[in-house]
């Protein structure tokens, strides 16, 4: 799931998601929206920018997010807003990156989520790491 109020990002990042394979669901750029399609949707991870339209806060939603059980990944130019919310994501990747990092960088979460063994770590990446095993949900 894509959370991402620049309309350009979020489709540069679903259209390179595509190509890797994986299916995006609708992107969208509000707190209620997202959530709505984390409830019905259950994505196995959501990537939320901090700024949010209409003045909304990404943290905000991690939050919501992480108590569904879906693990975030912030993608921000906010590094310290980012850093600053590692109980509620498990990571953050700033911008500027090419989408194609982007792709990396949740298979490398991905991997380190369901305990298959690590795949190489993005350089921007940074992975929180007392809440990436929080974020697995329960059996």
């Amino acid at each position: 799931m894509i959370v991402e109020d620049e309309a350009l990002i979020a489709i540069d990042l679903r259209d390179e998601f595509e190509l890797a394979g994986y299916k995006v669901l609708d992107l969208t750029d509000r707190q209620d929206e997202a959530l709505q399609v984390a409830t019905a949707e259950k994505p196995l991870i959501a990537l939320v920018n901090i700024s949010l339209a209409g003045g909304e806060d990404g943290i905000e939603l991690a939050r919501h997010l992480k108590a569904m059980g879906i693990p975030v990944l912030l993608i921000s130019g906010q590094g310290s807003r980012a850093c600053s919310a590692e109980t509620v994501a498990i990571g953050s990747m700033p911008k500027p990156y090419r989408p194609s990092e982007m792709v990396v960088a949740v298979a490398h979460l991905l991997a380190r989520l369901s305990g298959k063994g690590l795949l190489r770590k993005p350089a921007q990446l940074e992975v929180f790491d007392g809440a990436i095993f929080d974020a697995i949900p329960a059996a």
